[in-house]
C-alpha cells in the first residue's frame, strides 16, 4: 500500500501544493494566487483549497496522507504553527494559521518550516550535488536563505534562522518592508526593485525613459541600455554579491543554490554576477554558485521532502 505525503508552499505571490509517495516524485500539483486579504483566515482557506485540489488530482483522500510539510514566507511562529505579520501580504493580514487547519484537513502531523529552509531541504533531497555544508538562497518577492551545516538544516528556535534578506547592506538606507532601514531585501527583491529605481532617480538624478510611477521589476531588467535601469542593476549586483559573501562567511557552504523568480528569470543579470564578484569579497572558501535544480518548485518540493523525512531517526542526510 502506497504511503502518501503532501507538501504546501505559502509564498507572497502564489500558493502551491503537491502530493507524492515516499520516493519524492510528484503525483499531482495545484497552484493559486495568494490572497492579500481580507484577513489571515482567507489566506488559510486558499491554502486548504490548493491542498484539496492536489489531493483530488492524485486520487488520494485526506486520510491517506501520512505527513504534511508546509513551507511559508516569514516570520514564523512555530510554537503557534502560524505565520506572523508579513511584509509581503496585505496590511490587514495579521496572522495566518498554518499547522492547525492543514492538520485538521489531513488528520495528521504537520511540519512547519521557513520557505528558504524548505528550499535547502529540497535541494538536499533531490539535487545531484549535496555536500553536508550547503545553502539555498531565494531572490524573489523577498530574500532569504536556508542553510545546512555539518549535514543539519539550521532552523533556529523560532524557525527564522538565516533571514539574510534582512542583513544591512547600506546604513540608513531604504526602508524595508519589515520596518528597518538598509536591508538587502529593500534593494534587490522583486517587490522593492521599482522603489529602488525611483530612489536612484531621485537621489542621483540618473535619467530614464522608464515610466517610474508604474514599473515593475521585469521592466527594469528588460530596459538594458536605459541609464537608470543599468545603474539600478549595477547596484543590485553589488548588493547581491555582498549579501552572498555575508552568507558564506557566516555558514561556509560548499555550494549555494540560487532560486526565486528574480534569479530564475534573470540568471545572467543576477546569478552570474554573484559568481563573478564573490572571489574578491570572500576571505574563506569560495563556494560553487548554482541556479536551483528544481525551478519554481524548490520550496514546495522541499516541503514534500520534509514531510517524507520527518519520521526518520536520522534526518540529517535528507536523501530518498
Amino acid at each position: 500500500m502506497t504511503a502518501w505525503y503532501a507538501g504546501v508552499d505559502l509564498g507572497a505571490s502564489n500558493i502551491k501544493a503537491v502530493v507524492g509517495p515516499e520516493s519524492g516524485s510528484v503525483e499531482s500539483r495545484a497552484r493559486r494566487r495568494t490572497p492579500q486579504g481580507p484577513d489571515g483566515d482567507a489566506v488559510a482557506e486558499a491554502l486548504l483549497a490548493a491542498t484539496r485540489e492536489a489531493l483530488d488530482g492524485a486520487g488520494v483522500t485526506p486520510e491517506e496522507i501520512v505527513h504534511c510539510g508546509v513551507a511559508s514566507i516569514g516570520p514564523l511562529d512555530k510554537a503557534a504553527g502560524e505565520l506572523g505579520r508579513s511584509a509581503n501580504l496585505g496590511p490587514n493580514v495579521d496572522r495566518v494559521p498554518l499547522a492547525e487547519p492543514l492538520g485538521d484537513l489531513l488528520d495528521t502531523e504537520v511540519t512547519l518550516l521557513n520557505d528558504a529552509n524548505a528550499g535547502v531541504v529540497g535541494e538536499r533531497f533531490y539535487a545531484d550535488r549535496t555536500p553536508d555544508d550547503m545553502a539555498y538562497l531565494t531572490i524573489s518577492s523577498g530574500i532569504g536563505a536556508g542553510v545546512a551545516v555539518d549535514g543539519h538544516v539550521l532552523s533556529g528556535w523560532d524557525g527564522n534562522a538565516a533571514e539574510v534578506g534582512h542583513n544591512t547592506v547600506e546604513i540608513g538606507g531604504l526602508s524595508c518592508g519589515c520596518g528597518a532601514a538598509g536591508h538587502w531585501e529593500a534593494y534587490c527583491s522583486g517587490t522593492n526593485i521599482p522603489r529602488h529605481a525611483r530612489h536612484v532617480h531621485e537621489t542621483e538624478g540618473v535619467p530614464t525613459a522608464l515610466p517610474l510611477a508604474e514599473i515593475d521589476a521585469k521592466d527594469v531588467f528588460e530596459a538594458a541600455g536605459d541609464p537608470l535601469a543599468d545603474r539600478v542593476i549595477e547596484r543590485m549586483q553589488a548588493f547581491n554579491a555582498a549579501g552572498v559573501a555575508d552568507l558564506v562567511h557566516a555558514y561556509a557552504p560548499l555550494v549555494v543554490y540560487v532560486g526565486g523568480a528574480v534569479a530564475r528569470n534573470n540568471p545572467e543579470q543576477v546569478v552570474e554576477p554573484i559568481r563573478e564578484r564573490l572571489p574578491e569579497l570572500v576571505m574563506t572558501n569560495v563556494p560553487e554558485i548554482r541556479l536551483t535544480s528544481l525551478g519554481d518548485e524548490a520550496v514546495v518540493r522541499g516541503a514534500l521532502a520534509a514531510a517524507i523525512t520527518a519520521g526518520r531517526n536520522d534526518r540529517s542526510q535528507l536523501r530518498p
